[in-house]
């Protein structure tokens, strides 16, 4: 996905780590299928969302960068995420990229306005975790097929198992609102749902978590966002987002990110803006690859 020297930072920017996909077609639930039918109360696994407008078009994800400046810092960055050297100067450490098939994929569930609400107790962050949507009442909208079936959860094991980030990501079609938890596992033994943390955002707001609040990415940023989708890729139209990606360490944390996972000399920031060098000739690959690559551009 990447070469070294085509990628470019921009500052202040945007995605906190890790080109994460759910992009595959080997999906326990086919991308757009509800398998409880259209209504209120359906669970659709994987919906085709490309008709809807994700975090206003002017929001940190969807802001066009190709003519941003270079950060100043650039090349250190790209040589410290390449593990570069003056004494090993061929390096190829790599980014991460979440693409599927399962178990590394991260998946998405959307669910109807009348699914029921479920308490999430938060075993790590609690003081940092949104206890469920303003203006709602406590809890999140988890369907119960997550408990027993897998590929509703990052690691594709029904409920969450014990290891692992185990994402969970779940928005409310109606209300337009995403609920997203990690280190997420039902815990038959007490009869509830577990997580190291949870956020809500409202996916009509540019609105941030508040400074030194975390979130199931860690950066206090969404992670659906920023996710390559089955539906995206295989869309006619331009990808019009950011992506994820993770780098094997981080240090501090630049706006819009909110929350630092590391402090480690000379990697980047949770936040930090790549972009795919515009000289790049991406004309010889499929068009779905295009599109991913031409988003990295843009």
């Amino acid at each position: 996905m990447r070469s070294a020297r085509p990628l470019r930072r921009w500052f202040p920017a945007l995605c906190a780590l890790a080109l994460a996909a759910c992009a595959r077609s080997d999906a326990p639930t086919s991308p757009g299928r509800d398998p409880l039918g259209a209504g209120a109360d359906s669970v659709s696994l994987l919906e085709d969302l490309t008709q809807r407008q994700v975090l206003p078009a002017n929001n940190w994800w969807n802001v066009d960068v190709s003519q941003a400046p270079v950060d100043p810092s650039s090349d250190a960055f790209i040589d410290w995420i390449s593990g570069r050297t003056p004494e090993d100067p061929s390096a190829t450490r790599h980014m991460h990229p979440d693409f599927g098939p399962p178990p590394y994929g991260i998946p998405y569930v959307t669910v109807g306005a009348n699914q029921p609400l479920v308490p999430v107790t938060f075993v790590l962050y609690g003081s940092q975790s949104d206890a469920g949507a303003p203006g709602r009442p406590a809890g999140y909208p988890i369907p119960d097929v997550a408990r027993t079936e897998p590929g509703y959860l990052e690691g594709a094991v029904p409920g969450g198992g014990t290891s692992g980030d185990r994402h969970l990501l779940v928005i409310d079609r109606e209300r337009w609102l995403l609920f997203e938890t990690w280190a997420t596992r039902w815990n038959a033994s007490q009869g509830r749902w577990e997580a190291g943390s949870g956020a809500v955002f409202d996916l009509s707001s540019n609105a941030r978590r508040p400074d030194g609040w975390t979130s199931a990415d860690a950066a206090g940023l969404a992670l659906f966002p920023g996710l390559v989708r089955y539906d995206e890729v295989h869309a006619d139209a331009p990808i019009r987002h950011a992506f994820r990606v993770t780098t094997r360490a981080t240090n501090g944390f630049v706006w819009p990110a909110s929350h630092q996972a590391g402090s480690t000399p000379g990697a980047p920031p949770m936040g930090m803006r790549l972009r795919l060098k515009s000289s790049v000739d991406i004309s010889g690959h499929p068009p779905q690859l295009q599109r991913i690559f031409q988003a990295m551009k843009t």
